[in-house]
């Protein structure tokens, strides 16, 4: 029974690591967000096109790493909502990303 109790506690601690949620920011990739041209479009859309891994850069500078990318390499250089599974500084899975432009979910 102590087993059983044992198993069930962890199980519900490791699930609650990978948490669903909601980031607003720029998709751009690691080497516009780290030189502060994250949004700009231009930079965005010509090193996410060539192959540049897309990532997330909240208003606040944090960099998110993206595991879905065919989710949203379109949206280089764009201001979106993605809401997925998150966990430190990764978006495991992408549920949804959606253009500010397209939502009222945007803050400013």
């Amino acid at each position: 029974m102590k087993r059983i109790l044992s198993l069930t506690v962890t199980a519900l601690l490791l699930s609650g690591l990978c948490l669903g949620g909601t980031l607003t920011g720029y998709i751009s990739d690691e080497g516009c967000a780290r030189n502060g041209a994250a949004r700009n479009p231009e930079c965005a859309k010509n090193c996410v096109k060539a192959g540049a891994p897309a990532v997330l850069v909240t208003d606040d500078g944090r960099i998110y790493s993206i595991a879905e990318q065919e989710k949203v390499r379109m949206l280089a250089g764009e201001m979106v909502v993605v809401s997925g599974k998150i966990e430190g500084q990764e978006v495991k899975a992408v549920d949804s990303a959606v253009r500010c432009s397209e939502t009222s979910a945007c803050k400013g």
